[in-house]
């Protein structure tokens, strides 16, 4: 929290709490992001991986109704995933008319890879730059986190 934020009280205190805690996330998200390599792909794309791994194999319509997004959208997003290797689509047992997009085994890879980077950076910048008494206080805030985020 910076010092105007922790001077203040109330609800202008609450509020400027909220504010570096939201910038401090954006930059923190920035950093992992980094690490792990997916700076290549859009968020959107990386949202439609992401959708596959949670989810599983789905059709182009329900990733962009699941996304919240166009179904020519999607497909132009599905299109460059395919064209980098990363997703396939194979004829729906049920529906011939549709594809059943899923993860490539390099994805998968990918995917796992990306984590491990950005797992093993915060890892190695927690112990560096926080004494046992400063990580013990992150073990705390990341409890008090994890309720604002409940539902």
């Amino acid at each position: 929290m910076n010092n105007a934020s922790a001077t203040r009280t109330g609800p202008a205190r609450t509020s400027a709490l909220a504010e570096d805690l939201r910038l401090l996330i954006g930059k923190l998200k920035r950093r992992l992001r980094e690490q792990g390599q997916r700076e290549d792909l859009p968020p959107s794309q990386v949202a439609v991986l992401l959708r596959l791994e949670k989810d599983g194999p789905a059709t182009v319509s329900s990733l962009a109704r699941s996304e919240g997004m166009r179904p020519q959208s999607m497909s132009s997003a599905i299109s460059a995933l395919e064209t980098a290797g990363l997703v396939r689509g194979a004829p729906d047992p049920d529906d011939g008319r549709q594809t059943i997009m899923s993860l490539t085994e390099s994805c998968r890879e990918r995917l796992r890879t990306g984590r491990a980077a950005r797992q093993d950076w915060l890892s190695r910048t927690i112990a560096a730059r926080l004494s046992a008494r400063e990580q013990d206080e992150l073990a705390t805030a990341v409890g008090l986190l994890k309720r604002l985020v409940e539902d």
